[in-house]
């Protein structure tokens, strides 16, 4: 179909809203108990068991390749091996159970019934209309059943599109030739994330990080201190700009209306998550929500 210039706008203005909630994923005490009860114990199996855990027992080359952003050795250590300690659908209940429980705590227990069930409604129209073509961690998202309960659909929603986004901004990576490692020094030099933070959290050794400096720098992305060149920074601006195209086409289907609707009925949802404190405002994603 084609996609309207609005749509990718849209892309970006609704990801400011639909990363906060899912990420409760991530972050919440709640969701640590949940998977830890599973039998997931330790941060990093929770982590990769319960978002893997949509594309059934898998090993570690895959989620590498799926996730773009974990030094193999790092996914090594978790899997397969979580599967041992419990299958997919225990990670899938964990998350779940967990990301709901953390929301309620977070205040989206207060949402009017009628505000939450339509935002619900209209996240879930949304994600029913991801493309997966190419799009693996989406299209296993997509492929779950719909929970029963409303704030269960609305993470889901949201998680199904948040990885519909992340497949497409890999895509683009790809095409452009960024990998891994460069790609995360892109979004440190554009001062979205924190540097030696996200270093040891994806696992990568000295060796391998500065060999990613230096590919940016080879390229005239950064200087000699790591910060964005104009080049680099219009290349920056490229690659989210195709990234929000590749995330439009949901936007594109509900249209500007029902897009807008659901935009405002998350805005206070997203700030509430956002002050309770669990969820940083400049996470590994690159998300800087005061920006949008």
């Amino acid at each position: 179909m084609t996609i309207p210039a609005g749509a990718a706008r849209s892309a970006r203005a609704l990801w400011a809203e639909l990363e906060p909630v899912h990420d409760v994923v991530h972050f919440a005490p709640e969701v640590q108990a949940a998977a830890t009860a599973a039998g997931f114990r330790g941060f990093w199996r929770g982590y990769f068991a319960m978002r893997a855990a949509p594309l059934g027992p898998v090993g570690a080359a895959p989620v590498t390749a799926a996730f773009h952003g974990f030094d193999p050795s790092m996914t090594g250590r978790a899997l397969p091996a979580v599967w041992s300690l419990g299958s997919p659908g225990d990670a899938l209940a964990a998350r779940l159970a967990g990301s709901v429980a953390a929301l309620r705590r977070s205040g989206l227990d207060a949402v009017a019934p009628a505000d939450l069930r339509r935002a619900a409604e209209l996240a879930w129209a949304a994600a029913a209309e991801v493309d997966v073509d190419g799009r693996v961690l989406a299209a296993a998202n997509a492929a779950l059943p719909r929970p029963d309960d409303d704030l269960a659909v609305l993470w889901q929603a949201t998680t199904t599109l948040r990885e519909h986004r992340g497949d497409g901004h890999v895509a683009v990576l790809v095409a452009r030739g960024v990998g891994p490692v460069a790609a995360h020094h892109l979004k440190i030099a554009a001062g979205e994330t924190d540097g030696e933070w996200l270093r040891t959290a994806r696992g990568f050794g000295p060796e391998a990080w500065a060999a990613g400096a230096q590919d940016l720098r080879a390229r005239g992305w950064i200087d000699a201190s790591g910060a964005l060149t104009a080049e680099g920074a219009d290349e920056h601006d490229g690659i989210e700009r195709l990234t929000d195209r590749a995330a439009a086409r949901p936007w594109a289907v509900l249209g500007p209306e029902r897009t807008a609707e659901l935009a405002a009925l998350l805005a206070p949802m997203a700030a509430a998550v956002l002050a309770a404190g669990d969820v940083p405002a400049h996470g590994p994603v690159g998300l800087v929500r005061e920006a949008r």
